[in-house]
Protein backbone atom coordinates (compact mmCIF):
# COMPACT_ATOMS: atom_id res chain seq x y z
CA UNK A 1 0.00 0.00 0.00
CA UNK A 2 1.29 3.45 -0.93
CA UNK A 3 1.50 6.31 1.69
CA UNK A 4 -1.32 8.09 0.48
CA UNK A 5 -3.30 4.96 0.33
CA UNK A 6 -2.80 4.52 3.58
CA UNK A 7 -4.11 8.24 4.75
CA UNK A 8 -7.32 7.60 2.84
CA UNK A 9 -7.66 4.41 4.22
CA UNK A 10 -7.62 5.77 7.59
CA UNK A 11 -9.86 8.37 6.55
CA UNK A 12 -12.37 6.16 5.50
CA UNK A 13 -12.10 3.37 8.46
CA UNK A 14 -12.62 6.13 10.99
CA UNK A 15 -15.47 7.19 9.01
CA UNK A 16 -16.76 3.40 9.60
CA UNK A 17 -15.97 2.85 12.76
CA UNK A 18 -17.41 6.73 14.32
CA UNK A 19 -19.79 8.13 11.74
CA UNK A 20 -16.72 10.76 10.68
CA UNK A 21 -13.08 10.49 10.90
CA UNK A 22 -11.15 12.54 13.28
CA UNK A 23 -7.93 14.09 11.99
CA UNK A 24 -6.10 16.16 14.64
CA UNK A 25 -3.36 18.68 14.38
CA UNK A 26 -0.37 19.41 16.57
CA UNK A 27 2.02 21.84 16.13
CA UNK A 28 5.41 20.20 16.20
CA UNK A 29 7.85 21.85 18.98
CA UNK A 30 5.16 23.48 21.37
CA UNK A 31 5.21 23.96 23.95
CA UNK A 32 8.62 22.44 23.95
CA UNK A 33 10.60 19.63 21.57
CA UNK A 34 10.87 17.71 24.66
CA UNK A 35 6.79 17.38 25.49
CA UNK A 36 6.37 17.41 21.90
CA UNK A 37 6.47 13.75 21.74
CA UNK A 38 4.13 12.56 24.34
CA UNK A 39 1.59 15.21 22.83
CA UNK A 40 1.99 13.74 19.48
CA UNK A 41 1.52 9.92 20.80
CA UNK A 42 -2.04 11.39 22.83
CA UNK A 43 -3.34 12.47 19.76
CA UNK A 44 -2.39 9.86 17.60
CA UNK A 45 -4.44 7.61 20.40
CA UNK A 46 -7.55 9.19 19.73
CA UNK A 47 -7.62 10.49 16.17
CA UNK A 48 -7.36 8.43 12.96
CA UNK A 49 -4.68 10.86 11.53
CA UNK A 50 -2.58 13.34 12.87
CA UNK A 51 -1.14 16.42 11.25
CA UNK A 52 2.27 17.87 12.24
CA UNK A 53 2.14 21.57 11.53
CA UNK A 54 5.73 22.64 10.96
CA UNK A 55 6.40 25.92 12.85
CA UNK A 56 6.68 28.98 10.30
CA UNK A 57 6.97 32.93 11.32
CA UNK A 58 4.35 33.73 8.71
CA UNK A 59 1.40 31.17 8.62
CA UNK A 60 -0.97 33.24 6.61
CA UNK A 61 -3.75 30.56 6.36
CA UNK A 62 -3.30 30.03 10.40
CA UNK A 63 -5.37 32.17 12.94
CA UNK A 64 -4.15 33.25 15.77
CA UNK A 65 -3.84 30.75 18.37
CA UNK A 66 -1.95 28.30 15.87
CA UNK A 67 0.16 31.37 15.04
CA UNK A 68 1.05 31.49 18.99
CA UNK A 69 2.22 28.04 18.94
CA UNK A 70 4.23 28.71 16.28
CA UNK A 71 6.37 31.54 17.19
CA UNK A 72 6.18 30.00 20.66
CA UNK A 73 7.70 26.41 19.21
CA UNK A 74 10.33 28.50 17.16
CA UNK A 75 11.32 30.09 20.04
CA UNK A 76 11.68 26.99 22.00
CA UNK A 77 13.99 25.94 18.98
CA UNK A 78 11.93 23.80 16.61
CA UNK A 79 13.80 23.05 13.51
CA UNK A 80 12.26 20.74 10.51
CA UNK A 81 15.88 19.29 11.50
CA UNK A 82 15.05 18.49 15.25
CA UNK A 83 11.37 17.54 13.92
CA UNK A 84 12.67 15.38 11.83
CA UNK A 85 14.87 13.80 13.80
CA UNK A 86 11.66 13.03 16.26
CA UNK A 87 9.59 11.41 14.00
CA UNK A 88 12.25 9.10 13.00
CA UNK A 89 12.50 7.83 16.72
CA UNK A 90 8.69 7.81 17.03
CA UNK A 91 8.75 5.97 13.27
CA UNK A 92 6.25 2.49 14.01
CA UNK A 93 5.33 3.66 17.86
CA UNK A 94 2.57 5.74 16.84
CA UNK A 95 -1.08 4.37 16.81
CA UNK A 96 -2.14 6.82 13.84
CA UNK A 97 -0.78 8.22 10.59
CA UNK A 98 0.77 11.13 10.42
CA UNK A 99 1.00 14.21 7.96
CA UNK A 100 3.33 16.77 7.25
CA UNK A 101 1.70 20.51 7.43
CA UNK A 102 4.22 22.83 6.33
CA UNK A 103 4.26 26.38 4.34
CA UNK A 104 6.50 26.17 1.60
CA UNK A 105 9.06 28.70 2.51
CA UNK A 106 10.94 26.78 5.25
CA UNK A 107 9.74 22.99 3.06
CA UNK A 108 12.10 24.60 -0.27
CA UNK A 109 14.81 25.46 2.82
CA UNK A 110 14.94 22.00 3.76
CA UNK A 111 14.85 20.72 0.32
CA UNK A 112 12.18 18.74 -1.11
CA UNK A 113 14.21 15.83 -1.91
CA UNK A 114 15.86 15.80 1.18
CA UNK A 115 12.33 16.11 2.84
CA UNK A 116 10.73 13.28 0.47
CA UNK A 117 13.50 11.06 1.68
CA UNK A 118 13.61 11.85 5.48
CA UNK A 119 9.52 11.83 5.69
CA UNK A 120 9.49 8.51 4.32
CA UNK A 121 11.95 7.36 6.45
CA UNK A 122 10.04 8.58 9.37
CA UNK A 123 6.77 7.11 8.96
CA UNK A 124 5.34 10.41 7.25
CA UNK A 125 2.28 9.40 4.98
CA UNK A 126 2.20 12.79 3.30
CA UNK A 127 2.02 16.55 2.89
CA UNK A 128 -0.69 19.51 3.55
CA UNK A 129 1.17 22.99 1.87
CA UNK A 130 -1.29 25.64 1.95
CA UNK A 131 0.46 28.25 -0.33
CA UNK A 132 1.13 25.60 -2.80
CA UNK A 133 -1.36 26.66 -6.09
CA UNK A 134 -2.10 24.24 -8.11
CA UNK A 135 -0.34 25.84 -11.21
CA UNK A 136 2.94 24.88 -9.37
CA UNK A 137 2.37 21.41 -8.23
CA UNK A 138 5.41 20.57 -10.25
CA UNK A 139 7.75 21.17 -7.20
CA UNK A 140 5.70 18.69 -5.25
CA UNK A 141 7.37 16.05 -7.63
CA UNK A 142 9.78 14.62 -5.38
CA UNK A 143 6.65 13.88 -2.93
CA UNK A 144 4.69 12.51 -5.45
CA UNK A 145 7.45 10.19 -6.72
CA UNK A 146 8.02 9.53 -2.93
CA UNK A 147 4.18 8.00 -2.87
CA UNK A 148 3.38 10.56 -0.08
CA UNK A 149 0.22 11.82 -0.39
CA UNK A 150 -0.10 15.40 -1.41
CA UNK A 151 -3.43 17.14 -0.02
CA UNK A 152 -5.30 19.61 -1.79
CA UNK A 153 -7.26 22.19 -0.61
CA UNK A 154 -10.52 23.93 -1.42
CA UNK A 155 -12.57 26.73 -0.08
CA UNK A 156 -16.38 27.94 -0.48
CA UNK A 157 -15.06 30.10 -3.23
CA UNK A 158 -13.16 27.71 -5.47
CA UNK A 159 -14.81 27.77 -8.53
CA UNK A 160 -16.74 24.13 -9.49
CA UNK A 161 -13.78 23.99 -12.47
CA UNK A 162 -11.10 24.82 -10.02
CA UNK A 163 -12.20 22.40 -7.62
CA UNK A 164 -12.42 19.88 -10.12
CA UNK A 165 -8.63 20.41 -10.95
CA UNK A 166 -7.71 20.19 -7.36
CA UNK A 167 -9.84 17.02 -6.42
CA UNK A 168 -8.40 15.16 -9.91
CA UNK A 169 -4.54 15.99 -8.23
CA UNK A 170 -5.19 15.57 -4.42
CA UNK A 171 -3.92 12.03 -3.17
CA UNK A 172 -4.83 10.74 0.65
CA UNK A 173 -8.01 13.19 1.06
CA UNK A 174 -9.21 16.79 -0.19
CA UNK A 175 -8.94 19.15 2.66
CA UNK A 176 -12.21 21.39 2.30
CA UNK A 177 -11.70 24.33 4.26
CA UNK A 178 -14.98 26.20 5.62
CA UNK A 179 -14.45 29.77 5.79
CA UNK A 180 -12.52 32.18 3.66
CA UNK A 181 -10.54 33.20 6.63
CA UNK A 182 -8.04 31.82 8.99
CA UNK A 183 -8.10 28.86 11.22
CA UNK A 184 -10.21 28.81 14.30
CA UNK A 185 -12.54 30.81 13.34
CA UNK A 186 -15.99 28.90 13.45
CA UNK A 187 -19.01 30.12 11.97
CA UNK A 188 -23.00 29.34 13.44
CA UNK A 189 -24.91 29.22 10.61
CA UNK A 190 -23.34 25.64 8.85
CA UNK A 191 -26.32 24.59 6.23
CA UNK A 192 -24.17 26.26 3.36
CA UNK A 193 -21.30 24.84 4.62
CA UNK A 194 -23.30 21.37 4.66
CA UNK A 195 -24.23 22.20 1.03
CA UNK A 196 -21.07 23.49 -0.04
CA UNK A 197 -19.27 20.10 1.67
CA UNK A 198 -21.73 17.43 -0.32
CA UNK A 199 -20.32 19.08 -3.54
CA UNK A 200 -16.81 18.69 -2.85
CA UNK A 201 -17.87 15.00 -1.74
CA UNK A 202 -19.79 14.38 -5.30
CA UNK A 203 -16.53 16.41 -6.62
CA UNK A 204 -14.05 13.90 -5.29
CA UNK A 205 -13.08 10.35 -5.67
CA UNK A 206 -10.83 10.26 -2.41
CA UNK A 207 -11.98 11.02 0.91
CA UNK A 208 -13.05 14.69 1.89
CA UNK A 209 -12.17 16.08 5.56
CA UNK A 210 -13.51 19.71 6.38
CA UNK A 211 -11.28 21.68 8.21
CA UNK A 212 -11.05 25.31 9.66
CA UNK A 213 -13.46 26.45 13.20
CA UNK A 214 -14.24 22.83 14.11
CA UNK A 215 -13.65 23.25 17.86
CA UNK A 216 -16.24 20.73 19.64
CA UNK A 217 -18.68 18.08 19.62
CA UNK A 218 -21.69 20.49 18.00
CA UNK A 219 -19.80 21.36 14.79
CA UNK A 220 -18.66 17.51 14.33
CA UNK A 221 -22.28 16.65 14.69
CA UNK A 222 -23.50 19.13 11.96
CA UNK A 223 -20.62 17.81 9.70
CA UNK A 224 -21.78 14.31 9.93
CA UNK A 225 -22.85 12.71 6.64
CA UNK A 226 -21.75 15.79 4.62
CA UNK A 227 -18.12 14.73 4.78
CA UNK A 228 -15.61 12.01 5.52
CA UNK A 229 -13.78 13.63 8.06
CA UNK A 230 -12.92 17.17 10.43
CA UNK A 231 -10.05 18.67 11.01
CA UNK A 232 -9.20 20.16 14.64
CA UNK A 233 -6.30 22.61 15.06
CA UNK A 234 -6.75 25.75 17.10
CA UNK A 235 -9.10 24.27 19.75
CA UNK A 236 -6.34 21.37 20.73
CA UNK A 237 -3.64 23.44 20.65
CA UNK A 238 -5.48 26.19 22.74
CA UNK A 239 -5.87 23.39 25.41
CA UNK A 240 -2.54 22.10 25.45
CA UNK A 241 -1.08 25.49 26.34
CA UNK A 242 -3.49 25.37 28.88
CA UNK A 243 -2.35 22.31 30.05
CA UNK A 244 -5.09 20.09 29.30
CA UNK A 245 -4.99 17.07 28.12
CA UNK A 246 -5.12 16.14 24.14
CA UNK A 247 -6.48 12.69 24.72
CA UNK A 248 -9.76 14.19 26.85
CA UNK A 249 -9.98 16.78 24.35
CA UNK A 250 -10.40 14.81 21.16
CA UNK A 251 -12.55 11.69 23.05
CA UNK A 252 -14.84 14.73 23.66
CA UNK A 253 -15.53 15.38 19.78
CA UNK A 254 -16.13 11.59 18.87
Amino acid sequence: MHAHEAISKAITDGRDAHGIALVAYVTAGYPSMEAFPAILNDACQHADVVEVGIPFSNPIADGGSLQETARAALAAGATMKKIMHTLRDLDGTLAAPLLLMGYLNPLLAYGLDRLAEDASSAGVRGVIVPDLPLEALDIAKPLNDAGLATIGMVSPVTSDARLARIAAHASGFVYAVTSVGVTGQHRSDQSDIVEYLKKVKATATIPVCAGFGIREKAHVDALRGACDGVIVGSALMEAVGEGRDVGSILQALR
